[in-house]
């Protein structure tokens, strides 16, 4: 088994609805935002290698968008998912199981894409399984007015349509290694990958704590629907972490790809900072 940081790109988002109720002085030091208060975030995901299961966690934006919605966003930098695949010696059509953590368009934006002559939305990955929390789904396609905007119907939809959506449930297991744990704060039934990795348990956050950044108990994201059940998912997830050695990966940090953790005073904290990279040398 081997695992994989797949970067598809950043993009930016408000910085002050990234931190909430935060003010802007204490964040800014850890997420400096340029003139228009925005910060920079990574669409990060991670690729599984288990035998002959190629295993992609999220799928980032993707490009299919129009020009004046990535004009709200700024897609910007040299990644991409399938630059980061080719590098290392994989293509899309490897790929067996896409796990979707949820389906907010910056998580699941890549697992539809047009057509040659762009006349028809289908799966980016078509010899693969997507698997997605049925409670979850069930929320996507019938929107609540607060996250509506982020519920895409062409990033969902096609995928029950192409017959290669699958149910993920407690009782699912793609391989003995993945675990997930589901959480609600920011969403109704959002997925969190716990992998076996060597002699690491490596918990993949999703947006329940989008980056370093987002360590302390009360840095909860203004997009999160239930933020007082958020702190007490960050609080049980970070002393379980803790008690039980996790390493923590993050999807929307920068430039901090996986932390062990410490116990301080103010509570858990970065320990070492660390890649997959170097867990696979």
């Amino acid at each position: 088994m081997k695992l994989y940081s797949i970067n598809t790109g950043h993009f930016k988002l408000d910085g002050g609805a990234m931190f909430g109720v935060v003010p802007k002085s204490i964040w800014q030091k850890t997420n400096p935002a340029d003139e228009n208060n925005m910060c920079s975030w990574a669409l990060r995901c991670l690729l599984i290698e288990s035998g002959k299961r190629l295993i992609l966690i999220d799928t980032g934006m993707g490009n299919k968008q129009s020009e004046t919605f990535f004009g709200y966003y700024y897609l910007h930098g040299n990644d991409s998912l399938d630059g980061s695949l080719k590098k290392y010696g994989f293509h899309r059509d490897d790929v067996t199981d896409v796990l979707l953590t949820h389906l907010h368009f910056d998580h699941c934006g890549g697992s539809i894409i047009y057509n040659t002559d762009r006349t028809q939305l289908q799966p980016a990955f078509k010899n693969a399984q997507y698997w997605c929390h049925p409670q979850h789904w069930n929320w996507a396609i019938n929107p609540n007015p607060r996250e509506k905007a982020s519920f895409l119907k062409e990033n969902i939809l096609p995928i029950q349509e192409s017959g290669q959506l699958n149910w993920l449930n407690d009782t699912t297991s793609i391989i003995p290694e993945l675990k997930t744990i589901v959480v609600n704060g920011h969403t109704e039934s959002m997925v969190l990958p716990l992998i076996q990795y060597q002699h690491h348990q490596i918990l993949y956050l999703a947006d329940l704590i989008p980056s370093v950044g987002h360590l302390p108990i009360p840095y909860v994201m203004g997009y999160d629907v239930r933020p007082l059940e958020t702190l007490n998912e960050k609080t049980n997830l970070l002393n379980q972490a803790l008690a039980e050695n996790w390493l923590l990966f993050f999807e929307h940090d920068p430039s901090v790809e996986l932390i062990s953790l410490k116990l301080t005073e103010r509570g858990a904290r970065a320990n070492e900072y660390l890649t997959i990279h170097q867990l696979n040398s």
